[in-house]
């Protein structure tokens, strides 16, 4: 009996330490895949829209002026990184966007980058953490990740050296469960506007930020609803519902209304708002998305029109209560 014990103590000490070993060593298991994509004007152009005003890839590998509305991209940033995502915003450790300039990726192949957008694999096979919405990058058409990869290369290369990533214990080891082999999709033609309007969805990860979290993951059932929680410097900020509901959500709105919420944002960087001392910024890229063809976005604005409706009141800004002295 004093053996069976003993074994079965051994079997519990040493299991863990397996499952540790294998979550460090074995995974994540996604292959580099054979990809040489044709650098042509078409394909950059094409490119420099997704990752500028779709996927807003530029969003995070920039340097944002936050002394603006939105955080619009300053100027000869972009992708250089290095924007800082850290506990205080409820993040399991301090992480920082990557340099995807040529300075960076210059010995990148194309398919390290290709799995890094859609895998979330680095080049030296470490995962990433999904603070770049790589799941939703994964069911993209490749045509479109291609075009951003030819993107990548024509930019100016920016020397940034990018800090080291830490990451707390257990997500260290988790991390590694999160890439998986994408699930790529057939973009729809134009034309089939709401199936067009839901890749758009799908690619920009609007149910990402537009839908609450429960232990770090989206609850499928209140997507698109709103109230997903963002720490910011001097408050909380909460997204809002997009669902077709006509009292909570958009479903009050035309499809001009809301082809012109965007368009309004779209200016230059001098011309974007200055906030106020102490309001509660917008973490959404509105200039960034305001760049979106006005057919794109009446492709999105037909696709959440079909979203069932969930009646949902949210608080958008709270700000935080200054603590009395003494």
């Amino acid at each position: 009996m004093r053996k069976v014990l003993v074994a079965i103590f051994l079997l519990l000490l040493i299991s863990p330490l397996v499952a540790m070993f294998y979550l460090r060593f074995f995974l994540p298991d996604v292959e580099v895949p054979h990809v040489e994509v044709e650098i042509t004007p078409e394909r950059i152009q094409h490119g420099k829209y997704l990752a500028n005003h779709v996927t807003v890839c530029m969003d995070c590998h920039s340097t944002r002026d936050w002394s603006r509305f939105s955080g619009p991209v300053e100027v000869g940033s972009d992708g250089m990184g290095g924007q800082r995502f850290g506990r205080e915003e409820g993040f399991p450790g301090i992480f920082y966007s990557k340099n995807i300039t040529p300075y960076s990726l210059e010995h990148w192949s194309d398919g390290e980058i290709f799995r890094a957008i859609t895998s979330g694999v680095d080049k030296d096979g470490k995962a990433l953490f999904p603070v770049m919405p790589y799941p939703y990058y994964g069911s993209m058409d490749p045509e479109d990740v291609y075009d951003i990869i030819a993107y990548l290369r024509s930019l100016d290369p920016i020397e940034n050296e990018i800090k080291s990533r830490v990451i707390d214990f257990p997500m260290a080891f988790l991390v590694n469960t999160i890439p998986e082999k994408p699930k790529f999709s057939k973009k729809p033609a134009p034309t089939d506007t709401v199936a067009y309007g839901g890749y758009l969805v799908k690619i920009a990860a609007c149910m990402e930020c537009h839908t609450p979290v429960k232990n770090g993951q989206v609850i499928p059932e209140k997507a698109f609803s709103g109230g997903r929680e963002f720490i910011m410097p001097n408050g909380k900020l909460q997204s809002s519902n997009i669902t077709s509901d006509s009292l909570t959500g958009i479903g009050s709105w035309t499809e001009e209304a809301f082809v012109a919420r965007f368009k309004d944002y779209y200016k230059p960087l001098r011309e974007v708002e200055v906030m106020p001392e102490g309001a509660i910024n917008s973490i959404m890229p509105w200039t960034m998305y305001g760049g979106m063809d006005s057919s794109d976005l009446v492709a999105i604005y037909r696709y959440l029109r079909t979203i069932q409706p969930i009646h949902k009141e949210v608080i958008q800004y709270t700000k935080t209560k200054k603590k009395g002295k003494g």
